[in-house]
């Protein structure tokens, strides 16, 4: 909605145009009148819709042609006022005055225009048979207005007419001409009903209309109020009310009605609490608020965030679990209606356990599922695709919040307050233990040594599925890991070969997994040389993956062995892992990294900390993956420098 408003009026000379703002703002008829009032800015506190009004007189005979023209570029809305009494008055709007307003807006929207049919003390009837053909002409005017400067008659109700012409545009709603929505109207009202429609059963039932009442209003309809709406709709609309609930025809009816009415500012308060802008766009505001990320923080879904993804899921849900599904068409969620589906942006290659690419949803949110494999409290896919989404790129995440009307429906001044800022990393450092809930993993690693494997085998794929499966792989994938006993979401985020050359690639993570093909020890090069590149000196930790550990170990090339570069700079023993065979491969290192990211103990953490437990009887060091204690332990010799634990696979 617009800041402020400014209101210039036009018309002949002597029709009254300075006694009408004299008599506003005097209250009462100036015995003297100026051949021109100087502007009046009329304070937001004292007007209807609480902005301020800048009202703009003029003089043909004070004002040049040049000065007219800049004043018709700075309005918001023209009143042309003629005289009731003289109908040369009456003629002048449509062969001068318009033309002149908008004469040369081919294109675009058009100033709308108020008419005004001044001193209407002189005259005993009305004007608005010889006004009629002119609105008919001119779609640009909103409304005519009959007053009297003199009497003070509707003088207050033009300039509110004239507010709600800019504030509560009438042409992006409405065609008079075809007395129809206009088609972008329609798309939007269209996309309120669907969020409106809980159930999703295509109709509104009372309490439905009740909670979209509520929302856009601020209080719910009497039941009477409702009942009266229905039996308006049923008498105009063949099948806007069915079971006695109202339909998508109901409702567009509805709003038509309202406009044609001329309480179009009711169907722009319900457009504007869903986000749209004057434009019926959804605005930059509404789809992303401010929400500030200081470095080295993250950013994750918060308990309403979950609920509310998890009911968006929930109902969709349940309408594909009662459709069946075709041969031709597996199975899938609803991603909803056509407005829905068109109100997505494009997703990215993503993946959860038990989901794909969805364009309709935001990434990887749903599209074919199991739907056996679904719990009453719905699908974990769904909640760790929007976790991983808010975790990797926020913005897209408040906006398909925005798309699917969370401020709305959950009475929330924005999408952002379904997000949790988490504290610094360096904090979780300081600590040696991190409250994220929500956990990056780069799996880096040189071409062929299974870093796309590796990420379908923490969804449970073996190789085998993975090669019956064709086609582009995720670069992303998610999904939940116990972490001494807690529930961690681990996002895996391969890292191509290619992008590694860009100079300005991100290798921030919480925890770094550096895969090397065990069968060729010569890709443990590339390796090492990223770690002393990107984390060597740094706080995150690593893990080298061993991979293909069902081939035969390759022949150890000159130099230091996987073994004995981790333990020259302290890190775990490197972990081997194979997706080979039917069977699902083990999770065990999923558990590792994960909990490595969960705990991020440094060497320099441990040597300023030596007073950590020894592992049982020196056996083994532990990161507590198995669950055995949610502090870290490391084995320590009298006399030795602590060093990096090691995962016990």
């Amino acid at each position: 909605m617009r800041r402020d408003v400014r209101i210039l009026l036009l018309g002949e000379a002597q029709v009254g145009k300075t006694s009408l703002i004299l008599s506003l703002v005097g209250e009462e008829f100036p015995e003297e009148v100026p051949a021109r009032a100087e502007e009046i800015t009329i304070p937001a506190a004292v007007t209807p819709e609480r902005v301020p009004t800048h009202i703009v007189d003029y003089s043909e005979a004070e004002q040049t042609d040049e000065e007219l023209w800049d004043e018709i570029r700075k309005a918001n809305v023209v009143c042309v006022v003629y005289d009731v009494s003289k109908e040369t008055t009456i003629e002048k709007i449509r062969t001068k005055w318009i033309p002149l307003v908008n004469g040369k807006t081919e294109r675009g929207p058009r100033l709308p225009i108020i008419l005004v049919g001044n001193k209407a003390d002189l005259r005993s009837g009305s004007t608005m048979e010889a006004v009629l053909p002119i609105m008919s002409q001119f779609p640009e005017i909103e409304t005519c207005v009959e007053c009297s400067a003199k009497h003070l008659k509707n003088i207050s109700e033009l300039f509110y007419y004239a507010q709600k012409a800019v504030l509560h545009p009438t042409a992006p709603l409405y065609d008079p001409e075809t007395k129809q929505l206009r088609p972008a109207c329609a798309q939007a009202l269209t996309r309120v009903f669907r969020l409106s429609d809980q159930n999703l059963d295509h109709t509104l039932s009372d309490e439905e209309l009740n909670a979209f009442q509520k929302s856009c209003f601020g209080h719910p309809l009497a039941p009477q109020a409702l009942e009266d709406v229905k039996r308006v709709v049923c008498k105009n609309v063949v099948g806007g009310v069915r079971d006695d609930r109202l339909t998508l025809d109901g409702f567009l009816f509805l709003n038509t009605l309202f406009i044609q009415r001329g309480r179009h500012e009711t169907t722009w308060t319900i457009l504007r609490r869903f986000g749209y802008s004057d434009s019926l766009e959804l605005t930059a505001d509404y789809l992303c608020p401010k929400l500030h990320v200081p470095p080295g923080c993250s950013t994750e879904l918060n308990h309403r965030g979950y609920q509310f993804v998890q009911q968006v899921f929930e109902k969709h849900d349940q309408v594909s679990a009662t459709t069946p599904a075709s041969p031709a068409s597996p199975q899938h969620c609803d991603c909803g209606p056509s407005a829905h589906r068109t109100m997505m942006a494009p997703s990215r290659p993503w993946s959860c356990r038990t989901s794909s690419v969805c364009s309709q949803w935001p990434p990887g949110a749903l599209s074919s599922h199991a739907l056996s494999a679904l719990t009453p409290a719905g699908c974990p896919c769904m909640v760790s695709s929007a976790s991983g989404l808010t975790y990797l790129d926020v913005q897209r995440c408040l906006q398909h919040l925005g798309y699917l009307g969370y401020p709305t429906l959950c009475e929330q001044d924005s999408q952002a307050q379904a997000i949790t800022v988490t504290r610094e990393k360096r904090m979780d450092q300081e600590k040696g233990q991190t409250q994220r809930n929500v956990l990056l993993c780069k799996v880096i690693g040189a071409r062929g040594v299974g870093k796309s494997a590796f990420l379908q085998a923490f969804l449970g794929h073996s190789l085998e599925d993975t090669r019956a499966s064709p086609g582009e792989p995720p670069i992303h994938t998610i999904d939940t890991v116990q972490v001494s006993g807690q529930e961690k979401y681990l996002i895996l985020c391969e890292v191509s070969v290619d992008s590694m050359l860009a100079s300005s690639l991100d290798m921030a993570c919480d925890v770094a997994c550096l895969m090397f093909d065990g069968s060729d020890p010569a890709s443990f090069a590339f390796c090492a040389t990223i770690y002393k590149h990107h984390y060597m000196d740094g706080q995150t930790p690593c893990l080298f993956v061993s991979s293909k550990a069902d081939l035969p170990a390759g022949a150890t090339p000159p130099g230091l062995s996987p073994v004995d570069f981790c333990r020259r700079h302290r890190l775990p023993a490197p972990t081997p892992f194979s997706c080979a065979g039917p069977a699902q491969p083990s999770t065990d290192v999923f558990t590792c990294l994960a909990t490595m990211a969960a705990f991020p103990w440094t060497p320099g953490a441990l040597r300023a900390a030596p007073h950590l437990l020894l592992a049982p009887g020196g056996a083994a060091d532990c990161w507590g993956c198995c669950g055995c204690s949610p502090q870290l332990r490391t084995l320590q010799s009298p006399g030795e420098e602590p060093v990096m634990p090691r995962p016990v696979s």
